[in-house]
Order: C-alpha cells, then structure tokens, then sequence
C-alpha cells in the first residue's frame, strides 16, 4: 500500500499542560520608558522605581516583571531600539505636551509593530488629552493617567498583553473574557490596576484549592486567568460580545459612553441588554458615579456600583467573588441562606451528592454551577450545562444526576491517551493507563504508553471504519515500587550475591510488598474481575538496543477465587515472580551475552486484563497473533517491506512459543503456497486458555503456564470460536471447504479473515504497521488479539517493539566471489552486512539425526554454548528444523539463552524432515536485536547448500552424541545481502577474488 501520510492523520491531543505552555505567548519583557527628566522624576522620586513595580508584580505573586529603560530623548529612545528587543513604549507627557506625541509618531514610523502607551502625568491634563485622542491614536493605542501608583504599569503591559493574546489563547485554551467598557482615562486607569491585581490573586486562590502534581503546573495555571477587555464604544464592546461570547464570564460597564459616534446616556444600558441577549446568563455590573443609575441597573438585572465609593476596590471584589465564581462555591437554600460550600471542582463533586434539592434547585435556576466552573478554567464543562435551563429537566433528582454524568464524560475524554494516578472508579476501562506506582514504565509499558497515547490521537475509524482497535485495560506498577521492595526486604545482597534463581524466587516470595502498593492492588481487584495477565516491563525490555524480548516471566491468573484475598495473594505472587524472573538462568546468559550489568537492570510490572471470553469453563480470545513491517522470507511477488503476519486461535503463548501458526502477508492475504497435504500437517491441533475451574494451581511450582490448559481444536468449535478461523478438508472431493456442516478434518487457515474479508484484519494490520513504524521510525512487531464482543469484532493490541534493521546492504550478487570456497549459500536470509570474525562451528551431524531424539541435540548444545560464552568466543550454529521450537518434533527446543552466543544460526532442511522457518516472536526479536545472521536451507535445494565435506574436514574441538565443536584455521567470511535475503559463508584467506 502507499505510504500513509502520518503528520496528516496524527491529531495530538493537546493536554493542560501542553495549552498552558502556549498560552500568553506574548509577554511584555521589555519596557522603553520616555520621559523627560522632571517628568521621570515624579514617578521615581528617590530612585526606587524599579524596586516599587517589582513589589507590585510580586504581591500578586508574578515573579516575570518587566525590565525597564528610562530615556529622556528621542535619539536615546532610537538608539536602545537598535540594541535590543522592546515589547512596549510608554511615553510620559507632563508639561511638554507637544513632544511627546513628535516622539511617538516618529517611532511609530520606524517601529510599528511596536506598541505605544501614553501615561500623562496629572488629572488636570485629562480634558486636553481627551480632546487630541483620536488625532494621536494613529500612534498611541491608549492613554493612561498617573495616579501615585506604581500598579499602573502591571495594569499598562497586562492591558497590552491580553489585546495582543486574545484571539489565540481564546482559540487554544478556551480562555476567559472580562469585558470593561469605559471612556474615561481617570476611570480605567482606577479600574484596571484593581481587576488586574483582583483577578490574579483570585486565579492563585483557585489554583491553590485545586490538587496539582507539581508546581509548574501550578505556575502555568497563572497564565488561564481572565483576560481583561478594555474598549470604550458601544460598538467595540458588541464586537467582543459577538466574537467571544462562549468565553464571556462577566461584563463591566460605564452608563455613558459613545454609541454610533455620539455620546448615549443610556448605552450602559442598551449594553446590558444586548449582552443577555446574546446569553442571559453572563453576570453584568454597571458602574456610575451618578446614584440614580442604580434603579437602572436593577431593571436590566444587573450589579451597580458607584464610581465614588470609597469602598470601590471591596465592591469589585465582592463582584469577582460572588458573581465571576472566583470564591468558593456556596450552597445556599431557597431563602439564599448559605448551608454548605466546597473550595474545589473535587469536593464540589463529592457534595453534589448530597446537598438537598431545594439547594440544587436554587443554583440551577441562577446558573451559579456554571459560572463556577467557568472561572475555574472548565469552560467545555461550564457549556455543557449552559445549554439547559432548570425546566428542560423533569426533576432535581434528574439534574443531579445529568451533572454528574457531565463530569465523568468529561474527565474521561481529559484523560483519554494519557498515564493517570490510580483512581479506583477509573481502572475499568481501555482508554488510558493507570499507574500503581511511581517510576518508569520500563520497555513494555513505554509500549503500552505509546499505543494508547497514539490510538487516542489518530481517527483510526476513518482508517479502519469496520473494526474496533483499543489496548487491553493496563495497569502499571513503576520501577520505584521495584527499588521498594528491594530495599524495604533487605534483598541487596540475595540479587548480587546469590546465583542460584530457586532461592532468590523463594526469598522474593517470602518477601512483603510495599503496604501502599499492597492496598492499591487489593483496591484494584475490588473493581477487576476477569482474568489477569501480570507481564514484565524491564528498563531493558523491546528497546531498540537491548534485545530482552521473552527473557522475563508473564503470568495468566484466572482472577476468579470467590475469596479476594486468595485472588490479592496470586496477584501479588505474581508481582514477586515477575521481579525475580531478572535473576534466572535464561536472564543472567543474556546480559552476559550484551555485555551489560545485571544490576543496571529495574523492573516495573504490567498488570492487565486478559483479553477474550469465558466459553465452557474456557476464557480465551478468538485470535491471537503477531505482526511485523519487515518479512525476511518473502516468497512471489511479496517484498520485505509488506510484512507478515502470524495467528492462531487461543491465548497468545501458542504464537509466540514458535508453535504451528498460520503465516500471511497483511498486503496479499490470498497468496499461499501449501499444498492440502500441506495445511493439513501444519494445522493447529490445539490451543491454550485460562482454566477457569481449576482452582489448586500454584504458579511457584507450575510457572507461567500454571493456570494455562491445553485444549484440542474441536473444543474450540463445540464453544463456537472456528467461527471465521477454519476450513474442513472435504475427503471425499479432495478438497478444502469453507462449510462446517462437511464432515472432515478442521483446518486452521483463517478463511473468514483472509479470503472472505468477513473482518478486515489483513488491511487493519497493513496500516497499522504503516503508520506505527514511521512513528517509531523503525520496522515493528505488533502483538494482537481478535476478539468477537456482542457481535463486534474488535482488535486489541498488547504489546509493540522496535525491530532492528542495518542500514548497510551488501550487494553479493556483484562480489567476485570464488565459489570453490563457499562453505554455505542461503537463498532465504535474515541479517544484513559482514561479519569476519568467526572461526567456531558447531552443529547437528545430519547422519546421526533422530527426530525423536532432539532433547537430547537441545542439552547438548546448551553445554558447547555454555563454554563458548566462558571463552567469550561468538560461533556458527547449524542444525536441522526450527531452532527455538516449542515442538520437539519439528526441530531442537533450545531456549535463546542455550544458543546466546550464535553469531549465524542456520536451519537445515532434511529428507521427510520440511524445514520451515522458526515465527516465534521472542525468537525473531531476538535475532534482529542482536544482529545475528540467520539462514534456512531447505533440502535438496537447487541454489541453496551447505558443504559438510568442508565442515568434517575441519579440527574437532568438542564432539558429543549428534553435536559437535569444529575451528577454522582462519575466521570465515559471512555476508548477507538484507535486500535480497541472500547469504554466503566463504572459508579461506582468498575467498573474495581481487
């Protein structure tokens, strides 16, 4: 398929976080103050100026103040210009009236995007300015009068500041708007210095009452505090009306002001009116020194206050409180009378529930719950319960309940995608991660992380219109409860010093978790019913460097004991057998093998419900499989970069165990090349899934499988889950039938999915795979199951890592290579690039094969790797059938670590003996991570081959039963072309002609 265009489909979520971070973007950080030097003195006096805005700043808790620069020149203004950022001018006019506004319009001429403030000196010059204010508007935005305050100056740049960021933060975070609307310069210059400082201090009593995880989150919640509008017409002020209406919490205004051009005594008024037009709801206050406007006011239902007051700041104040919501939320009954009050969202919430009708109903008809929450900065929520009134509902009880239920949805939508702290009435559910400790994830649960965060971001319903994709429900224990458990249990010197793993598994399980752990996982089970799986999560883990793909344990527990302390006591088993899994065998070859510490190591555990349905005592899902970008055995016209992919039915231990699965390409379904005979041998005899009735398992003595059966095929169809995934081979025709009702052998080739596109998992699979490797720019693997839930198919992704491939190709094809010394040539390859430093072979004598005696190769090659990995020495290994398979009779059952230090390892196809290449996912993991050539050479092959005259000719070093230890006199000569999945070894000095 052509390449999905990823940045066009990737829509990220933006978080709180993420939007305070954007908001404000333009901050006065620089102030040009001009001012000749009796004007400059009357503000500065004793040279404390600096000091005095700083204080202002600081009161209010704003810690960025403003650098000024006093210049008392139009020629000192221009040079400070050209030497650094300015965000604003403000230009004093005393005395000398007329130069300042020479100076402004000058600097206007070469500095427009700047913007320019006037600040006059004294009251008495107000009615001249006043006059010339449309004249010198072309330069001056606004003018400001000095009033003995150094306040002016926050209330100047946050003037500036919240013009210059309104239309953007409105858009991006939903920002709240005061609107003022005054004429007068005394007035607002009076004004704003009061909002300014009010609102700040508000907006920081609102945050400190509101539960945050650190404080940054706390600072840049500064930055969602109102912004304060300031025009001075009617029809400036229905401008912002119209344009910012849903994020309007509060209007402001004069009585009389200019309405179309000229003066209107009642435009104060006619405004109030407008505005609850627009939304009756929005609290207004008209403000007069004239007494009589407060019966005005009272007739538009509106605040009033009088201009003159000397009580005038508490007045605002007492506005800002009760009628903006800054204050806490006071419940009060039918007479107004307060009975209750909640200081956060949190506790607002808790008493919901229980406050009395007659309170509820009180709010409600006023709208108070909204305005509250506006001014909180929960505007998406505040809409929601603007659009109805109290009787759009049949009862309180109603709306309680509908209030309720807007909380949750929108908390849910706010954590969509994201790692949340444990919340016990938020675990039961897929659509993000809940940490049970603190500290990273490790690789898997980075993984985990990543899919959620990414399914939530991307339409994948426009993409996959006809198939669900989510992740399990995760949980994830962080690496620092790990250290915890370590410290608190005294086991520092068990992990390092003891090498035996029986006794570090039964020391850890002697060993208590942490108790607050304890209690979040007992609280946990309280919600989760169904089956578990406890996974490992190792720092290491699906790194794109460190291959520990399989290396640690994963437990399935059926989650179903009536008792939940026998269920809390599997859990917690489980925990501790996924923290010593570090210290096996198979674990401390592996660091070993990279060369890496084994205490750098920390684990962190995933807890998550298994995917699937209970059938017959049976829990399991229809499908498991996995998935990669990359296909190192390509056949026809399938190219590497189409992928493939591997299914069975049952629990995903049978695919990723190397077991019989069914291979595809996503790209080409259809395209198979097994004859019958074929499909019928490596059909899928059995399955595994979670026994549910069993109930005296005991995973320290039975492992990871010891609530895991295994159960044959026609138990699969008597439950009814062959549904879409098997054939009948029809004996009589010869022939392999999509048909149930035939009699004949069950063959599992998936038709349902692949052939008949009943559920689109091929092309679901081929777009995800696009578009995951070009976000993790790298080809990956997908774990996956297929789940059929009340008739809706839906793909659940477990699990993604990083498949490592060279960038560097070797070309063989056009090497001049002397083919007398080829020791091996492979058709069919993995690997890429040379590798020159191996003179060790060890391998399978093909006359001594005995296909029932493969166990016996397995020990064998486990101790020559064993003393390979003492002298620290890499090897080729050849031997015949699936290395690493779970089926004896198929190949050698090695483990990884019992062939650790393989550098090439190569699969050799017999006479009756069909080689097919090893799908295990850990297998496969493991080989790309590594970097370790991998080969099949099927028998009898035409252009594939190996030499053992070459190989019996050689010193033995070690022989046993069927393997044995031969060195090169000089290393051999290994290149794999990764384009073209072709391979040759070369023995001998000379082999590569010059």
């Amino acid at each position: 398929m052509e390449k999905i265009d990823l940045h066009r489909i990737y829509k990220r979520k933006k978080t709180d976080r993420d939007i305070f971070q954007e908001l404000m973007a333009f901050k006065v950080r620089e102030i040009l103050l001009i001012a000749n030097y009796y004007d400059a003195y009357t503000i500065e006096r004793e040279g404390q100026f600096t000091d005095k805005v700083y204080g202002e700043y600081l009161q209010v808790n704003l810690y960025t103040a403003p650098r000024f620069t006093a210049v008392a020149s139009e020629k000192e203004a221009l040079e400070i210009l050209s030497q650094r950022r300015i965000h604003l001018i403000i230009i004093m006019a005393g005395l000398d009236k007329v130069t300042p506004q020479m100076i402004s319009e000058h600097l206007k001429d070469q500095y427009p995007e700047i913007p320019q403030l006037m600040l006059v000196n004294n009251n008495a010059d107000l009615a001249y300015f006043h006059s010339i204010e449309e004249k010198i508007s072309r330069s001056i935005e606004r003018i400001f009068v000095w009033n003995g305050s150094t306040k002016i100056f926050l209330a100047m740049s946050k003037y500036i500041e919240d013009k210059k960021n309104l239309e953007k933060d409105t858009h991006l975070g939903d920002i709240r708007v005061i609107l003022l609307v005054e004429d007068s310069i005394r007035y607002y210059s009076r004004y704003l210095p009061l909002l300014y400082s009010e609102i700040v201090t508000q907006t920081q009593e609102l945050i400190k009452n509101e539960p945050e995880n650190d404080d940054m989150s706390l600072i840049m919640k500064i930055r969602v505090r109102p912004k304060v509008i300031l025009v001075s017409t009617f029809e400036e002020a229905t401008a912002v009306i119209d344009k910012y209406r849903d994020n309007l919490i509060g209007v402001i205004s004069d009585v009389k002001y200019k309405h179309n051009g000229v003066e209107d005594e009642d435009a104060g008024i006619k405004l109030i009116q407008y505005t609850h037009r627009a939304d009756d709801k929005i609290p207004c206050l008209l403000q007069s020194h004239e007494i009589e406007n407060a019966a005005k006011a009272k007739t538009v239902n509106a605040e009033f206050i009088n201009k003159n007051s000397v009580t005038l700041s508490h007045d605002i104040t007492r506005f800002i409180k009760e009628r903006l919501g800054f204050g806490d939320f006071i419940f009060k009954n039918r007479n107004g009378y307060p009975i209750d009050k909640a200081r956060s969202i949190e506790e607002f919430k808790q008493k919901l529930s229980t406050i009395p009708n007659e309170s509820l109903e009180y709010h409600s008809i006023r709208n108070g719950i909204s305005t509250w929450f506006m001014a909180r900065g929960q505007i998406s929520l505040a809409k929601r319960l603007r659009r109805y009134r109290f009787e759009d509902f049949r009862s309180t009880e109603e709306i309680r309940h509908f209030i309720l239920q807007v909380f949750e949805s929108y908390e849910l939508k706010k954590i969509r995608g994201r790692i949340i702290n444990f919340r016990p009435h938020l675990v039961n559910s897929n659509r993000y991660i809940t940490s049970l400790g603190k500290g990273s994830l490790g690789g898997k649960g980075r993984g985990m992380a990543f899919l959620s965060n990414f399914i939530e971001n991307v339409s994948l319903k426009k993409l996959i219109p006809d198939l669900k994709i989510v992740i399990p429900k995760t949980a994830v224990i962080g690496v620092e409860e790990y250290d915890n458990f370590i410290e608190s249990n005294n086991l520092i010197q068990t992990i390092y010093t003891e090498k035996r793993y029986e006794i570090v598994r039964d020391t850890f399980i002697k060993a208590a978790l942490p108790p607050a752990l304890r209690k979040k996982l007992r609280t946990y089970l309280e919600v989760m019913k169904k089956p578990l799986a406890v996974r490992s999560s190792g720092l290491f883990e699906d790194s794109l460097n460190q291959p520990f793909a399989g290396v640690y344990a994963t437990y399935l527990i059926p989650n179903n004991h009536p008792d939940i302390e026998k269920r809390l006591e599997d859990l917690e088993t489980a925990v501790k057998l996924v923290y010593s899994s570090i210290y096996t065998e198979e674990s401390r070859a592996y660091f070993n093998a990279i060369d890496y510490v084994i205490e750098e190591e920390k684990m962190a555990v995933i807890v998550q419900e298994v995917v699937g349905e209970e059938h017959n005592g049976k829990y399991y899902p229809n499908v498991s499989g996995v998935a990669q970008s990359y296909n190192f055995y390509p056949f026809s016209y399938i190219q590497p970069e189409d992928g493939f992919a591997v299914i069975a039915i049952g629990l995903g231990a049978y695919v990723v165990g190397g077991e019989k699965t069914y291979r595809f390409c996503p790209r080409y379904p259809k395209l198979q090349l097994a004859s019958i005979q074929d499909m019928m041998r490596d059909s899928q005899k059995y399955f595994y899934a979670i026994d549910l009735d069993c109930r005296n398992y005991d995973l320290v003595r039975d492992g990871e499988k010891a609530a895991i059966r295994q159960y044959d095929v026609k138990e699969a169809e008597n439950d009814g889950t062959l549904q879409y995934c098997a054939s009948v081979y029809d004996f009589m025709n010869d022939r392999i039938v999509y048909d149930f009702s035939t009699r004949g052998a069950r063959i599992l080739n998936f038709p349902g999915l692949l052939e008949y596109d009943q559920i689109p998992l091929p092309a679901s699979l081929e777009i995800l795979l696009n578009i995951f490797s070009q976000a993790m720019g790298s080809p990956v693997e997908i774990e996956f199951s297929l789940n059929i839930e009340n008739q809706v198919p839906t793909l659940y992704l477990l699990q993604i890592k990083p498949l490592i491939k060279n960038d560097f190709w070797v070309d063989i094809d056009q090497l001049p290579i002397d083919m007398t010394q080829v020791l091996l040539r492979a058709t069919k390859g993995m690997g890429n690039g040379k590798i020159e430093t191996i003179r060790d072979v060890i391998y399978i004598d093909p006359d001594k094969f005995d296909r029932l005696k493969t166990e016996d190769m397995a020990q064998e090659i486990k101790s020559l790797n064993q003393k390979m990995t003492e002298s620290d020495a890499r090897y080729l290994l050849i031997g015949p059938g699936r290395w690493g398979t779970r089926d004896p009779l198929t190949g050698i059952p090695v483990n990884w670590s019992d062939i650790s230090k393989a550098q090439v390892i190569v699969e050799q196809g017999l006479k009756d003996y069909p080689l097919d290449a090893s799908l295990g996912s850990h297998f496969f993991h493991n080989v790309t991570s590594m970097k370790v050539g991998y080969f099949a050479i099927p028998y009898d092959s035409g252009d594939s081959f190996i030499n053992f005259d070459i190989l019996k000719q050689q010193p033995v070093i070690e022989e046993y039963k069927y393997a044995r230890h031969i060195r090169f006199a000089e290393p051999l000569t290994i290149l794999m072309d990764g384009k073209k999945q072709t391979s040759v070894i070369l023995y001998g000095q000379e082999a590569i002609q010059p």
